[in-house]
Formats: structure tokens, C-alpha cells, sequence
């Protein structure tokens, strides 16, 4: 799914979206890297890759608000520093902390 080119375009078909407010069954183009359009029935420019989300959530990625990285405590530091923090952290879907 990561290996598809920043140039090239990616339609998630058919899954189920959700955003802050609601969830609901649409499709998502995604143009160099950015959300193009969500909608029924989008159709694929010639050179997309396709991706059947079918009975699947697709959601924008997570922000985590409340992390330890680095974290002094009592005369201890938290095992994860903003590097693997942050790969961990993308790795379970957080794109921010």
C-alpha cells in the first residue's frame, strides 16, 4: 500500500469513511499525496491504483495528543526517544504526536 509513487494516483473504493462527525460508504481519490475527492462511484484516472476497502474503515491518520517520549520521571528516562516513538507511533496508525 506505502509503495505506490506520491505521483501516482490511489482510489480506495468502497469502504466506509469516517471523519470526526459520521461515518459512510464512499470512495477516496487521493492525487499526489492529497485527498482529491470522497464519493460514490469515483471514477479511477488512468493510471491509479485501485484499492477495494469493502468492508472496511477508512480513516485520516490518528494525532496522539498525550505521549511519554523522552519523558524524565523520577530519575528515569521513558524507554522510547521521538524516533522509535514516532515509528511506532506510524506504525499504529498515529501520523502525529
Amino acid at each position: 500500500f506505502f509503495s505506490a509513487k506520491m505521483s501516482q494516483a490511489l482510489l480506495i473504493k468502497g469502504g466506509t469513511v469516517v471523519n470526526d462527525d459520521r461515518q459512510f460508504k464512499a470512495d477516496v481519490l487521493v492525487k499526489d499525496g492529497l485527498i482529491a475527492a470522497v464519493g460514490e462511484n469515483l471514477e479511477a484516472p488512468a493510471d491509479a491504483r485501485v484499492v477495494d476497502a469493502a468492508g472496511k474503515y477508512v480513516m485520516p491518520g490518528g494525532i496522539d495528543p498525550h505521549t511519554h517520549c523522552q519523558l524524565p520521571f523520577m530519575g528515569t528516562v521513558a524507554a522510547d526517544d521521538f524516533n522509535y516513538g514516532t515509528r511506532a507511533a506510524l506504525a499504529g496508525g498515529a501520523t502525529m504526536l
